[in-house]
């Protein structure tokens, strides 16, 4: 037996329609950005969801680390298990992305398991198996005593035919708005807990999944992942979580569930349309400071990864303009010896950073912090 889906009230519905409105508008400002910004976007979306769901389990990489193991920056002050679990959930993110619009796509438990062990592969063993159901059982304890179990997740037994349902759940769908099915697929998969480990992220992916299947935007603008990863927002998702009790009892209310996840995707919606006004803005000002300083206009790119970033790496710079090694050298010399840049460490984990010509307008633009509205409490 599942959850069933709540009905949603007068609110509920208003909120919904905001977040069809916001989408739908970042839609159209999407559009409106030349594609060399809009993948440079993407990207750093999607480093802010693999770092942010795995801070959730206590692996912590920034998110302009993760951009630069996504590059293929070698050279990243990471402990070895940071690496690895930043990488595998990057890597299996990147696959469920690209499931946006295939055309022969069907939910299935192989597929569920599949993505599992892109997960946790690298951590498989004989009693801890990757890409397995579990033997055993499974527990979720409080991070306050390790010894209390905050939930208990259904037998072993029990989960081959609950990943049955849920599969036949997923492939004939529910009349449910997409967005409120994608944030039930999540409270389904992590009640159910059918893998030894892995089972938020797996969760969390799940619910990427549908909203990509969707199509409205492409899953790395509707990603709640990041979201859900700010400090006081994990509290709220544990606590949500909490709130289904001890046990495994799906015939009850989850209508706060929903209520918490349309919070998300309305501020995750607010907190993209943000950053791409942000991104505009700083794009328009380096532009403007590269006219009058007389600079290459392919320059704009790494001051711009400073401006938003905090720094730039040569790796990032050179397959963001499609350079040789020799020219993205040069030009960040150029702009380290005229003073726009300064460098940061040496020889391969070198990085650079905004040196005391860089035009303090944009840095300005880009870390003026905007609010978000609950659209729960108006």
């Amino acid at each position: 037996m599942l959850f069933p889906t709540p009905e949603l009230d007068g609110l509920d519905h208003s909120v919904l329609e905001e977040i069809e409105q916001m989408r739908a508008n970042l839609r159209h400002q999407i559009r409106q950005v030349s594609t060399k910004w809009t993948e440079g976007l993407r990207k750093y979306l999607t480093a802010d969801a693999v770092a942010a769901s795995n801070s959730i389990e206590g692996f912590r990489v920034s998110t302009v680390d993760v951009v630069d193991l996504m590059e293929g920056e070698r050279d990243v002050e990471l402990s070895e298990s940071n690496r690895d679990e930043t990488l595998a959930y990057q890597h299996m993110m990147t696959y469920i992305q690209t499931l946006h619009d295939a055309a022969d796509f069907s939910y299935s438990k192989g597929l569920l398991n599949a993505l599992h062990w892109m997960l946790q592969g690298h951590r498989h063993t004989v009693s801890k198996p990757a890409g397995q159901w579990r033997r055993g059982p499974v527990y979720v304890t409080d991070p306050r005593d390790p010894s209390i179990a905050a939930y208990t997740a259904p037998d072993a037994g029990d989960v081959p035919d609950l990943m049955d349902e849920l599969v036949g759940w997923l492939i004939e769908g529910d009349s449910a708005h997409p967005l409120v099915n994608a944030a039930m697929a999540h409270l389904h998969l992590v009640s159910i807990h059918p893998w030894s480990d892995g089972n938020g992220r797996m969760s969390r992916s799940l619910q990427t999944l549908l909203i990509a299947r969707e199509g409205v935007l492409a899953p790395e603008f509707s990603s709640i992942e990041a979201w859900l990863g700010r400090p006081g927002n994990t509290w709220e998702y544990y606590r949500e979580l909490n709130a289904r009790g001890p046990h495994y009892h799906p015939d009850q209310d989850v209508s706060s569930w929903v209520k918490f996840n349309l919070t998300a995707y309305h501020q995750q919606a607010q907190t993209v349309r943000n950053r791409l006004s942000r991104t505009s803005k700083v794009l328009e000002l380096l532009t403007g400071f590269a006219a009058a300083e007389g600079l290459d206009e392919r320059l704009v790119a790494a001051l711009h990864e400073v401006a938003m970033t905090g720094r730039v790496r040569r790796l990032r710079y050179e397959h963001a303009e499609a350079l040789s090694v020799q020219q993205a050298q040069r030009d960040l010399r150029e702009l380290t010896s005229s003073g726009i840049l300064e460098s940061v460490g040496r020889t391969r984990a070198r990085s650079y950073s905004a040196g005391p010509r860089f035009p303090e307008p944009a840095l300005t633009a880009a870390r003026t912090p905007t609010s978000l509205i609950d659209p729960y409490r108006r």
